[in-house]
């Protein structure tokens, strides 16, 4: 996990970040939904906290996505946030790009987050070094767009002129700050931590091994609890 030692004047950022996101209330809740599977307290509900340009967060998303996959529609739901660590230059501008993407079609902001993944460290720091803001923008746009098809580029060049995807991006990372993430990936599952070693990911068996005793308690639970 991407958690280096946080200094006090990171600590200080974060707590002022902490005092503005209570006021920050978005219109839905923060996130990617998976497949459009509709995630509630009736299935068992991954919340994976990703910066794109993470190699950590990278290795971590296919045994989660195989996980996620074998399981049925109604029986477990993910939830992606962007949280763009701020020691990874590029890492802002990419997850404002899904954002942006989720906006115009949410079927195709995975595909976007798998591309991400698959070709990050064209965005790595010592890449992107020499080059300028704007040349990164236009790089990330370009990417974006061909990934996704030619026909989505003046979309999402409009998209990173429009404040709202910014501030989306923005509550996003707060978002993560007030549920106690501070490094990429963090999971929680069914709002509870699920605790790793910094030095491992989980692979497929290993969220195998987390989900179904959820499922097997899940199925003798009693249904009118609430």
């Amino acid at each position: 996990m991407s958690t280096p030692l946080i200094p006090l004047t990171l600590l200080l950022i974060l707590t002022a970040v902490l005092v503005e996101s209570q006021s920050i209330i978005p219109i839905r809740y923060d996130g990617f939904v998976y497949k459009k599977r509709a995630a509630s307290t009736g299935t068992v509900l991954i919340e994976a906290f990703y910066d794109p340009v993470c190699p950590d967060s990278r290795d971590s998303w296919a045994p989660l996505k195989q996980a996620v996959d074998y399981y049925g529609t109604n029986v477990v739901s993910l939830i992606v946030h962007t949280f763009p660590l701020p020691y990874h230059d590029n890492a802002f501008v990419t997850s404002r790009a899904l954002h942006i993407v989720n906006d115009l079609n949410v079927s195709a902001t995975y595909h976007l987050l798998d591309a991400f993944f698959k070709h990050q460290e064209q965005f790595y720091n010592a890449q992107t070094l020499g080059m300028s803001r704007e040349a990164v923008l236009d790089q990330v746009i370009g990417f974006a767009s061909s990934t996704l098809g030619n026909s989505f580029k003046s979309a999402i060049k409009s998209g990173f002129n429009d404040s709202k995807t910014g501030t989306k991006t923005r509550v996003s990372f707060k978002y993560g700050c007030s549920r106690g993430v501070y490094g990429t990936p963090f999971f929680f599952v069914n709002g509870f931590l699920v605790p790793f070693n910094d030095d491992d990911t989980i692979d497929y068996n290993g969220w195998r091994k987390l989900i179904d005793p959820l499922i097997t308690k899940k199925q003798h639970y009693p249904s009118n609890i609430f």
